[in-house]
């Protein structure tokens, strides 16, 4: 790993602790705030299930103060109404531990500000087959790959060879079985740091904001002039892209496609 990609490593190890930072405080503010207006209005907060509710929606508004990115909104406003469901059913203590893992290993990067198991849709992976098809390309990688919503349909093109990297291991797992049978397919369990862009024709990503920035950097130092990256959903910060493809899918997904023209250029694309 190149001392650009270590730099990266240290950013979102310190980006984790202020995620966690903000979530504890979310949830902690949240509940200070639910006792404080129990404490004024104890007849409108009597019971268990109804503080659980109010706690919920107060962290969940704390985390929007904090600017926490949007899908932790949820988890905020579920966590407490949650744990006392699990408390009240009395499972198994076991079970609390195995969900604790099986979380861990789905979301592994969420703390260190990468966003949760978000699937691309079939009408994304039909559209890069478009691209694909297009560019002529031979190489093809998915950065931050998931169960392989992208990587799997495209390695139906015997012609293309698809790298799927995927860090989180439970998705890498799925990814790595449903490639199982596609021999231009390769599951690779690994940071996306690592990944070495200048052996691919058309790079596509999929992540968060937080690291948009940093990952055009990588784009911009790795791709070759002429090779195509394509970011879905989030831009590369003051970048101009070639051509953005919008998807007729649930999420109105945005397809961000860059050439590398010069790589001593910022605008890339």
């Amino acid at each position: 790993m190149d001392i650009a990609g270590r730099s990266v490593i240290k950013i979102a190890g310190a980006t984790g602790l202020i995620t966690l930072f903000k979530a504890f405080a979310a949830q902690a503010l949240g509940l200070a705030l639910t006792l404080a207006l129990a404490w004024m209005s104890p007849a409108l907060f009597h019971g268990a299930w109804r503080l659980a509710l109010v706690q919920g929606v107060a962290a969940a508004l704390w985390s929007k103060v904090l600017r926490q990115p949007y899908w932790w909104l949820p988890i905020h406003l579920l966590f407490l109404p949650t744990a006392i469901a699990m408390l009240t059913l009395q499972l198994p203590s076991w079970l609390y531990l195995l969900t604790v893992l099986l979380l861990a290993l789905v979301f592994w990067g969420t703390v260190k500000g990468d966003v949760p198991l978000f699937l691309s849709s079939s009408t994304v992976a039909d559209a890069l087959a478009a691209i694909v098809e297009r560019e002529n390309a031979n190489g093809f990688a998915d950065l931050g790959a998931g169960i392989g919503s992208v990587a799997v349909p495209l390695a139906m093109y015997p012609a293309l060879k698809v790298d799927a990297w995927e860090h989180a291991p439970l998705p890498w797992l799925i990814t790595a079985w449903r490639c199982r049978k596609l021999p231009n397919a390769n599951a690779k369990r690994a940071s996306l740091w690592d990944c070495n862009l200048a052996r691919y024709e058309l790079v596509f990503a999929f992540l968060s904001p937080a690291v948009m920035a940093e990952l055009g950097e990588k784009v911009r130092r790795e791709m070759r002039p002429g090779s195509l990256f394509i970011s879905s959903s989030f831009p590369i910060p003051e970048w101009q892209p070639e051509s953005i493809v919008q998807i007729e899918d649930r999420r109105r997904t945005q397809l961000f496609c860059y050439r590398v023209c010069n790589a001593s250029l910022p605008s890339g694309g």
